[in-house]
This record gives structure tokens, sequence and C-alpha cells, in this order.
């Protein structure tokens, strides 16, 4: 999963931006929008910056979350 930080984003029209924008370049990735915590999550196979470039591209400032470490 990749998790990005999306300023912006106020409303169901940006949820559906962003959502469209990241399937139309992977149209099999899920795409959860939380417009309170300004995070996309994405599950696909594409490269983070190319997603990060769909969120981009649709006029948001955005950045990737660093995957969080897990320890067993």
């Amino acid at each position: 999963m990749q998790i990005f930080k999306v300023d912006g984003m106020t409303c169901a029209h940006c949820e559906r931006a962003i959502a469209g924008a990241i399937q139309a370049i992977d149209a099999a990735a899920q795409v959860q929008v939380d417009l309170a915590a300004g995070e996309v999550r994405v599950h696909t196979t594409h490269p983070v910056d190319q997603v990060l470039e769909a969120i981009i591209n649709e006029g948001y400032k955005a950045e990737a979350v660093p995957a969080a470490k897990t320890s067993h």
C-alpha cells in the first residue's frame, strides 16, 4: 500500500478527481481518500512516483509517506 499526504482536498469532487486520476493510470487500483486526514491510500502495482505525479497533475500538493517500519 502506498500512502500520500495531500493538501487541498476539501470535498467529494476532490475525492473523485484524485481517485479518477490514479485509476486512469491503473484501472485496477484501489483508492481510499480520507479528506479529514488529508491522506490517500492506494493499492497498486505502479511505482510511487507515477501515482504521485497523477495526484499533482490534478492540481494538488502531495508527497509520499515513507513506508512504516515494522518489527517482528
